[in-house]
C-alpha cells in the first residue's frame, strides 16, 4: 500500500528520523495558515509547496514549487491543488492533486555546502535479505544513475539474525564521503531509518534526497513509502492512512469483494481462479487475436456472489467486447462454478457481450452440460485451445 509523502515523514519522525518539517493543506487558505504555523515553529522564511500524489517525479511536472512569501504560498497552492499532475510515473492521464504539503526551506546558507544523497531500504528477493541501497547522487532518478554511473550505487545487505550493525551504518556514512558531525548524524539517520522500515513491516522506504544541510544535519527531504498489505492487520494505524482517491476506483471496488483486479487496455475481460492461470489466460487471449482488458483473480472458492461481482467490475469497462471465464476445479467443483455463472447472469440481467466459460477439473463434464442447457448467451469449453478459438470467433462477429 502506497502512502503520501507527509504520511511517510510522520512515520519516520516517530522513529527518530530527522525530517523536513511540513504541514498538509487541502486549500490555498489552509496552505497560508500552515505556512504561518511552520514559520512560528521552525523559523523558516521560505516554503516549498509540494503536491501530494502517489507518484514520483512531481517536480518535473510542476508539482513542487518554492514560495518566498505568504502571497506566493497562496498562489502556488492555488496552482497545484486541483491540477492534473503528469509525471513519468503517472502516465499520460496524470493524477489529480487534492492536497499539498507546505514544507520548511532546508537549503539555508551556512558554513559548509549542502549535499544530496539517495537512500532506500527494501527486500532483495534473490537473497531473502533486506538491503540498504544508497548513492552520493541524490535528487536524481536512481534509474539514470544505475544506467550511466552504476559504480556510484552502493548496497549494504542486512543479516536477519543480527539486524543492522553499527559498523554497517558507519560504512554507509563513510562511502557517502561524510566526516565529523555529518558522519555521526548519518549513522543516527541510517539506524533510525532501518528501525522504522522493520517496525512498520514495509516493502520499501525510499528517501530521495537525503540532505546534508549547511550546518551538518542529516534529514529526509522526501519519503516514498510502500507498506506490505499482508501485514497491515498488525498496524491498524497505518492501514488508516490509505487514500482511496489515489487508487483506481474499479480496483478499490474489487478489493471490497476480495477480488484481485488490475485494469488493462484490451477488449477481452478475464475472470480466473489463480494468478498463474490468469497469466496463462492473458497469453491465450493474445494468441487468439484479442487483448486482455484486465487481470481478475477470484480466488479458489469461486461462487455465484464472487462471479457476479466479477461480472459487474469487468462490464464497467466499456472497451470489453467479450468475457473469458477460466476456472480450474481443484478446491471448488466445476459444476458449482457453472451454476454460479448461471445464477450471476440471471441476477444481473442482460449482459451485452458474449461469455466464454472454460471449466477444467472436478465435474467439468457436468459443468459443461449445465452451461450448454442454460439457454443463456454463454459458450462452454473444456480445453484451452477450444476456449481460445471461441474468443477468436466471438471477436470476429
Amino acid at each position: 500500500m502506497n502512502i503520501h509523502e507527509y504520511q511517510g515523514k510522520s512515520i519516520l519522525k516517530g522513529f527518530g528520523v530527522r525530517i523536513q518539517e511540513g504541514i498538509v493543506a487541502d486549500t490555498a487558505e489552509q496552505a497560508v495558515e500552515a505556512a504561518k504555523q511552520l514559520q512560528a515553529e521552525t523559523g523558516t522564511g521560505w516554503w516549498v509547496v509540494k503536491a501530494q500524489i502517489h507518484a514520483g517525479g512531481r517536480g518535473k511536472g510542476g508539482g513542487v514549487k518554492l514560495a518566498k512569501n505568504l502571497d506566493e504560498v497562496k498562489e502556488r497552492a492555488s496552482q497545484i491543488i486541483g491540477m492534473q499532475l503528469i509525471t513519468p510515473q503517472t502516465g499520460p492521464q496524470g493524477k489529480k492533486v487534492n492536497k499539498v504539503l507546505i514544507a520548511q526551506d532546508v537549503y539555508y546558507p551556512g558554513d559548509t555546502p549542502t549535499a544530496e544523497f539517495y537512500m532506500s531500504v527494501l527486500l532483495n528477493r534473490s537473497t531473502g535479505r533486506n538491503i540498504i541501497m544508497y548513492s552520493t547522487e541524490g535528487g536524481m532518478d536512481i534509474e539514470e544513475v544505475a544506467e550511466h554511473t552504476p559504480h556510484l550505487i552502493f548496497k549494504e545487505e542486512i543479516d536477519p539474525k543480527v539486524g543492522l550493525q553499527g559498523f554497517q551504518a558507519r560504512k554507509i556514512a563513510f562511502n557517502l564521503g561524510l566526516t565529523g558531525e555529518a558522519h555521526k548524524e548519518m549513522v543516527k539517520f541510517v539506524t533510525a531509518l532501518y528501525k522504522a522500515y522493520e517496525a512498520t513491516d514495509s516493502s520499501m522506504f525510499e528517501i530521495n534526497p537525503v540532505l546534508k544541510t549547511s550546518d551538518n544535519k542529516i534529514l529526509a527531504v522526501d519519503a516514498k513509502v510502500n507498506l506490505d498489505e499482508n501485514a497491515l492487520f498488525r498496524h491498524p494505524d497505518l492501514a488508516a492512512m490509505r487514500d482511496e482517491t489515489e487508487e483506481d476506483p474499479t480496483e478499490v471496488e474489487a478489493g471490497k469483494s476480495n477480488l484481485n483486479y488490475v485494469k488493462l487496455d484490451g477488449n477481452v475481460g478475464c475472470m480466473v481462479n489463480g494468478a498463474g492461470l490468469a497469466m496463462a489466460t492473458m497469453d491465450i487471449i493474445k494468441l487468439a487475436g484479442g487483448d486482455p482488458a484486465n487481470f481478475l483473480d477470484v480466488g479458489g472458492t469461486a461462487n455465484a456472489k464472487t462471479v457476479e461481482a466479477g461480472f459487474k467490475i469487468i462490464l464497467s469497462d466499456p472497451n470489453v467486447k467479450a468475457i473469458l471465464i477460466n476456472i480450474f476445479g481443484g478446491i471448488v467443483r466445476c459444476d458449482r462454478v457453472a451454476q454460479g455463472v448461471i445464477d450471476a447472469y440471471n441476477s444481473i440481467g442482460n449482459i451485452p457481450v458474449p461469455i466464454i466459460v472454460r471449466l477444467q477439473g472436478t465435474n467439468a463434464v457436468e459443468a459443461k452440460k449445465l452451461i450448454d442447457e442454460s439457454g443463456l448467451q454463454v459458450y462452454s469449453a473444456i480445453e484451452f485451445k477450444e476456449a481460445a478459438d471461441l474468443v477468436t470467433k466471438v471477436l470476429a462477429k
